[in-house]
């Protein structure tokens, strides 16, 4: 991948004169490899801290390598995706996240909109976030935007969908979790900074499928509107 040869870049002022003597030119996104993200010995974090600071603070992202992730999970998540948006839709219907109080669930194509010039994002999605791990779920009269109980197509629609996405989810946001000590070093704070931040994750996984369009080209028919994050 080519970028731009040079970027702007602001950084912490607790950063000092390492922000200043940052050469923020780059071609390529920053692969990193995390090896080490759970090393006992702390110069090893420090090291990484400083490469991932470098890759931040120049690029503003990076890939990861050796994040301890079981390549099948992601696998097994992605066959439960398939095997979701090949129902009818009637049966996706049922579970629709207007339905819910926090967003969760099926959104139907053309139901979300990034571009106000366009038709509607030619994609259809499911949403889903935290729930406890020991299978206790969560209140539902806690429900609120953005958090609350998750909703799930019924097991004889899809067997096992529920098991083998939740557990990509848990496994992704654990290695988040995992990255805040690395990103605390990065900014010159103590490894434990973020950890009664990021006590209850607020993440949210959503699976996409972005079908193919057929017939003449109508420019805003798009899978997804140009946007930011």
């Amino acid at each position: 991948m080519n970028f731009p040869s040079e970027t702007q870049a602001s950084a912490p002022e607790n950063l000092g004169h390492q922000a200043a003597t940052v050469d923020q030119r780059f071609k390529d996104v920053p692969v990193i490899d995390l090896s080490h993200i759970r090393s006992t010995d702390f110069e090893d974090r420090q090291r990484l801290a400083e490469t991932v600071r470098d890759a931040c603070m120049r690029v503003g992202f990076f890939y990861v390598k050796n994040h301890g992730i079981d390549a099948e999970l992601p696998l097994h998540a992605l066959e439960q995706a398939k095997a979701f948006f090949a129902l009818p839709l009637d049966r996706k219907m049922e579970i629709e996240n207007k339905k819910s109080p926090n967003f969760k669930g099926y959104s139907p194509l053309l139901s979300g909109n990034n571009n106000p010039l366009g038709r509607g994002d030619v994609q259809e999605g499911f949403e889903f976030g935290w729930e406890d791990p020991t299978g206790h779920g969560i209140d539902k009269s806690a429900d609120g935007v953005m958090h609350g109980s998750n909703v799930w197509p019924s097991e004889g629609d899809v067997p096992h969908f529920h098991e083998d996405v939740i557990q990509y989810y848990f496994a992704a946001v654990d290695l988040g979790k995992a990255l805040f000590p690395i990103f605390a070093l990065a900014l010159n704070l103590p490894e434990d900074y973020f950890e009664d931040k990021t006590r209850y994750s607020a993440a949210l996984m959503k699976l996409l499928h972005y079908p193919p369009q057929y017939g003449p080209v109508d420019d805003r028919l798009v899978g997804i509107g140009a946007h930011t994050e």
